[in-house]
């Protein structure tokens, strides 16, 4: 008798696994029912994305992409339009900076060719003023041992 008191006092495990079947049951069949309506919201969101909006997005890409590529080829063509008159603008300045060194050299090699011409003049200068000095010296030697002899 002791054993039954015990089990229908203290034992409540019978009672305890009903429970627990019966709540398992339950949330199964709410979470089956709410698991099955998110799957079909999430099958109609794919069929409505699949068949309206990817179609549109890629008709939207393709035509934005070709107007894209169409302006990039017109960048592209300006800017090597642009270089190359850069680059004959560039050619046409040394052109000119050749020219001008070429005018410069020959500019200097004639006036370093007129100081030597100057030079010439100069130094031959110099010769016959020191030969008229030396003559002039020695025709004042020889006069004044004249009156040296006195």
């Amino acid at each position: 008798d002791v054993g039954e008191i015990y089990s229908r006092l203290l034992d409540h495990r019978p009672v305890i696994q009903g429970e627990i079947r019966y709540f398992v049951k339950e949330f199964e069949e709410k979470r089956g029912l709410r698991e099955l309506r998110v799957l079909e919201n999430l099958k109609n969101t794919i069929f409505e994305t699949n068949e309206h909006v990817l179609p549109r997005c890629e008709q939207a890409m393709h035509d934005n992409l070709k107007e894209a590529f169409k302006r990039l080829q017109a960048a592209n063509d300006m800017i090597h339009r642009l270089q190359e008159r850069e680059h004959e603008e560039m050619k046409l300045q040394a052109d000119k900076l050749m020219a001008r060194e070429e005018k410069c050299v020959a500019h200097w090699e004639e006036l370093m060719k007129e100081q030597r011409n100057k030079q010439a003049e100069v130094d031959e200068e110099h010769r016959k003023a020191m030969e008229r000095l030396k003559e002039q010296y020695s025709e004042m030697e020889k006069e004044l041992a004249k009156y040296v002899s006195f």
